[in-house]
């Protein structure tokens, strides 16, 4: 076994377990990204707003997809992305 397959293996149950604590505690992760936003917009005096609200934006979504990947989808499979685009020869 390489190391990386190594270092996968045992990191395995600690990323089960985030995402189960972020599962748990979704709203107020989205709640400190909305402050913290709001914080660094106010010091900045708005000069920077597009680029604070385009940021959180993609936080979100990083917290929502990786709180959500193990739910069932329509099809009743989770909702993980297909690993790509078949190989073209």
């Amino acid at each position: 076994m390489g190391l990386l397959d190594n270092l996968k293996a045992k990191l395995g149950p600690a990323k089960d377990k985030v995402s189960g604590l972020a599962q748990q505690h979704e709203d107020k992760i989205q709640h400190g990204l909305d402050r913290a936003a709001q914080t660094v917009d106010k010091r900045t005096k708005g000069k920077y707003s597009d680029r604070i609200e385009s940021s959180t934006g993609k936080a979100k979504g990083a917290v929502d997809r990786f709180t959500h990947k193990n739910d069932p989808g329509p099809g009743g499979e989770g909702t993980t992305p297909p690993a790509g685009p078949p190989p073209t020869s």
